[in-house]
């Protein structure tokens, strides 16, 4: 199929390659210079696509539809809203108990300048990275990374405004879906696939990552280490960022664990954060999640990377669903591109080719373990056998014949 489609293009494959990179650096601009919209929404569609059930569940036992979908929206809102401005609470009381430890942030910077003039590393630099440890400095770039509340207010209310148009909608989607069925059945089946794993992918991911963050707070608290509420509320988001999310959650808590109890206290956190992260997410999240997510390990690591660049912060908490969504809309929606998915991720047809060769492997290495068992027994077995022979330079004796009577 892919040799006779490209045997009827006019056009050269690289000619093609490049006009399609061309395009998606385009896009991707697009998308950047709106991210200030699009992040919400796109925030505001995963939050709907989550929430369907619940809604339809309501309805199911009898609430009306309008009273079912303004009360889920009325919830996830509120919950989003209370974790937002608790995040603003945690963060304003950790800016407020930042000038506390200035003086030890100044030696930490002594030192660290020390170290880089050890290194012949130029002044000028040194300088900017000294500068970089200052509390001031820190508070203002988490405040940048954070946005302002007025920011953060407005897409508050975008949030909101399209959570109740979405939900409005959703209520023909069933309807809409059955009528496109009969003329684009793989359409559909890639849409209610997509909605169906991005909803497990990301219940489940909030779930452990509540687990997760009430277990990083608790022994912080235990341990003595200031802001707990913070890095516990920082763990959580964190856990949403796959690979490289587990390493921003540990390194403020770390730092202050340094500052108040010295390396036994950030050895401990180390230990704790380590086990907390390896059975959650690399144990139980696997085992729940299963084949939802069907990409690599790379493709997600780069998502995280590529989103977080175009649309901020949301971008890199929402690469899976995100990088989910265009795989099912240039992907699984098209049955003449759907020989890329493997190329993606391991599919389950993948993953049982893997198994069937694995143990066709296993089964062939034991079979030669046996095989030269086997000989080396028959070698084994030789030398006394030859032993009782004569060799042939010996004849043999002759019997003794009887005395005479």
């Amino acid at each position: 199929m892919t040799d006779s489609t490209e045997s009827r293009s006019p056009y050269p494959r690289g000619a093609i390659i490049l006009v399609g990179l061309a395009s998606a650096v385009v896009v991707a601009i697009g998308i950047s210079s709106l991210r200030g919209i699009l992040a919400p929404v796109l925030l505001t569609l995963i939050l709907t696509i989550c929430a369907s059930p619940v809604r339809t569940g309501l309805e199911k036992h009898g609430v009306p539809r309008g009273l079912a979908t303004g009360a889920v929206i009325l919830v996830v809102f509120g919950l989003l809203a209370a974790f937002t401005y608790t995040i603003l609470i945690a963060f304003s009381q950790f800016v407020s108990m930042l000038p506390d430890y200035a003086s030890q942030f100044q030696q930490i910077g002594q030192a660290i300048g020390s170290w880089l003039t050890g290194l012949g590393i130029d002044q000028a630099q040194i300088q900017d990275i000294v500068k970089g440890i200052d509390p001031g400095n820190i508070a203002a770039a988490v405040s940048g990374a954070l946005g302002s509340v007025a920011g953060i207010t407005g897409a508050l209310v975008i949030v909101l405004t399209m959570m109740i148009l979405m939900a409005a909608d959703a209520v023909y989607a069933k309807t809409i879906l059955g009528q496109l069925k009969t003329r684009k059945p793989a359409l559909v089946a890639a849409i209610t696939s997509y909605t169906s794993n991005v909803r497990r992918y990301m219940v489940v991911t909030t779930v452990l990552g509540i687990v997760q963050g009430v277990l990083d707070t608790i022994a912080l608290v235990i341990l003595q280490v200031p802001a707990a509420l913070l890095w516990g509320l920082l763990a959580f988001l964190m856990s949403f960022i796959p690979n490289i999310g587990y390493f921003f959650a540990i390194i403020p808590p770390v730092i202050f664990g340094f500052l108040v109890g010295g390396w036994p206290t950030v050895i401990a956190i180390v230990i704790v954060y380590g086990i907390i992260n390896a059975v959650v997410q690399s144990i139980i999240q696997p085992r729940v999640v299963g084949q939802a997510v069907s990409l690599s390990q790379t493709i997600t690591f780069f998502s995280v990377l590529f989103w977080a660049v175009v649309i901020g912060p949301i971008g890199a908490i929402l690469a899976v669903p995100l990088t989910l969504l265009g795989k099912m809309i240039l992907i699984d929606a098209n049955p003449d591109a759907q020989w890329w998915r493997p190329v993606l991720g391991p599919t389950a047809e993948t993953r049982g080719i893997l198994q069937s060769d694995y143990v066709e492997e296993k089964t062939a290495r034991k079979s030669a373990k046996a095989q030269k068992a086997a000989l080396a027994g028959r070698r084994g077995a030789a030398p006394p056998a030859a032993a009782n022979e004569p060799a042939p330079d010996e004849a043999p004796e002759s019997p003794t014949a009887p005395p005479p009577g």
